[in-house]
């Protein structure tokens, strides 16, 4: 057994449990946290389910001193049909935590917050499905996410502490779901739930500015909806310069041959990736949703002008450092990545303003935020 299952952990450390998934969101904020918090020598269980991780993914965790990654099959709540393994992997979390006796357990899920947990509860919402569903489709979500609702809410109401990187997705939570106030399960005066706004950071060493060359980069799947690459692919008919998708899997012929105005790369390691955007000129993403932009924020980095879908997240993330287009306008997305490529004083202003907004989120900043909720759930509970 790792030692971090163990008895020897220094009394002072904090232990966090946390879980996540092999998904680029949930994954890569877990990563930037966890190297954020490492030097805090914060020991952290990583408990990953879904499809199985990446050799690089396991790479990259295995370089963190402080953590110790275990990980199970079990499908993700937002999967088809999910919820025997939605159980089966609840007792598989407390089981985990009765092992590892952590001060916080930190979830980057909903469901498990409904769990008789005997740590305090954070959880970090990443988005949802019923959100996603009316940004894409412009309605309420259909009868069959009815039990995703109810176990999302239940799950809410059981957390002490709910954090999202933009107030917009908290908002949504809140409208959507509702959870309703009680007080906390260790003698305290706050209330449930305590909701947070902690932004996410980037390592800024990740992504670098490089020898700029003519193209406009995007990233996605192509089967999200949500990331509207088919508005991309209309507005990149008839500009000087060519628009790269860079794939989160890989682009088959048949999407080549359907998508003939982009040009379609299969995906790419992190270093790949950014070395794309460290050469790319502007950054585009028409996106219908998208709960904080992190690539956006690697685009940022590297010195990419940035052109994003017009949705609360991003408008709230970036400000005046990025031009916003309505998502199903694919006219006014090639009339604004078409200036971009004739004006180069724009160019460079928009990339060094999403550069300086880029810089500011920092993972030590997120860091230090979340140690804050750590600690104000773990500090009550070791003096009750």
């Amino acid at each position: 057994m790792h030692s971090l299952l163990s008895s020897e952990c220094p009394p002072a450390s904090l232990r966090v449990m946390m879980t996540a998934d092999g998904t680029e969101g949930v994954w890569t904020y877990a990563m930037e946290l966890a190297r954020a918090l490492d030097p805090w020598g914060v020991e952290i269980l990583l408990a990953v389910m879904g499809p199985a991780l990446s050799e690089e993914q396991r790479e990259e965790a295995a370089r963190l001193e402080h953590l110790v990654l275990c990980q199970e099959p079990f499908a993700l709540e937002w999967m088809k049909d999910p919820w025997r393994d939605v159980t089966e992997a609840g007792d598989w979390l407390l089981e985990l935590e009765e092992l590892f006796a952590p001060g916080v357990v930190h979830l980057n899920h909903y469901c498990h917050g409904s769990l008789p947990w005997s740590s305090p509860v954070m959880i970090t919402a990443h988005g949802c499905v019923l959100s996603w569903w009316q940004a894409v489709h412009g309605e309420e979500s259909p009868r069959s996410w009815t039990r995703y609702h109810a176990e999302v809410s239940a799950g809410l109401r059981g957390a002490n502490i709910v954090s999202a990187s933009t107030q917009a997705v908290l908002d949504g939570l809140i409208r959507l779901y509702a959870p309703l106030p009680r007080l906390m399960h260790f003698q305290h005066t706050a209330r449930f739930p305590e909701f947070r706004k902690i932004p996410r950071g980037c390592d800024a060493r990740r992504f670098r500015p490089l020898l700029k060359r003519d193209y406009v980069l995007s990233v996605g799947f192509a089967e999200d909806e949500a990331q509207n690459l088919e508005a991309l692919h209309t507005a990149a008919k008839g500009l000087p310069w060519p628009v790269v998708l860079v794939g989160r899997e890989p682009m088959r012929e048949e999407r080549n041959n359907a998508w003939p105005h982009l040009v379609c790369l299969d995906s790419l390691t992190t270093a790949g990736l950014a070395s794309k955007m460290g050469h790319a000129e502007i950054f585009a993403q028409p996106s219908r949703y998208d709960p904080f932009g992190f690539t956006a924020l690697g685009a940022g980095l590297a010195g990419c002008a940035l052109v994003l879908g017009d949705i609360p997240t991003l408008r709230e993330t970036w400000g005046e450092a990025a031009l916003f287009v309505p998502p199903d306008d694919p006219e006014a997305l090639h009339a604004v990545l078409h200036a971009l490529t004739d004006d180069a004083p724009l160019r460079r202003e928009m990339a060094d303003r999403a550069r300086q907004t880029a810089l500011a989120q920092t993972p030590d900043r997120m860091a230090r935020s979340t140690l804050d909720s750590y600690h104000a759930l773990a500090v009550p509970q070791m003096l009750a």
